[in-house]
């Protein structure tokens, strides 16, 4: 099966291992000649927090994608892209992270997934659940899990 799109799932604390993750996406559509997809999902209260954040003059009338394109790890990303010479494009969603991740992957026809997250005990993934988990569960394609050691 050829990679045609990757996409990388950017969340908010993923800050910590921006690097990692830029490489993995990097190594993956470069090597396969993939177009890459920047998302993000926000919470209605994250993505409010984002309009108020990011001086839209109309949080009302701001735009999903456009939110995303400004938030400052993925244009730390699409800067890294640019410099490597790989396709992207950039899009987001509200809603529960882990179900709206999955279904971008769908909606974009994604043939590989990129996923951060953090080392968590068993007992942490039970009472507080794991975004990353879910993904992992429900992708429609393969996922590649970056995990943060912090």
């Amino acid at each position: 099966m050829a990679i045609e799109t990757v996409m990388l799932a950017l969340g908010h604390t993923d800050s910590e291992r921006i690097d990692e993750l830029t490489e993995t996406v990097i190594d993956i559509a470069g090597a396969t000649g993939a177009s890459v997809v920047l998302s993000h999902v926000f919470t209605p209260e994250e993505y409010d927090n984002a309009t108020e954040r990011l001086d839209f003059s109309d949080p009302a009338d701001a735009d999903v994608d456009e939110v995303t394109s400004r938030l400052s790890i993925v244009r730390d990303v699409k800067d890294s892209l640019d410099d490597a010479g790989i396709d992207y494009r950039i899009t987001g969603r509200i809603g529960e992270h882990g179900a709206r991740i999955v279904d971008l992957a769908t909606d974009e026809g994604a043939d590989h997934l990129i996923v951060g997250g953090r080392r968590r005990s068993p007992t942490g993934k039970a009472v507080f659940g794991s975004t990353a988990q879910h993904v992992l569960l429900e992708s429609p394609c393969p996922v590649t899990f970056v995990r943060g050691d912090h």
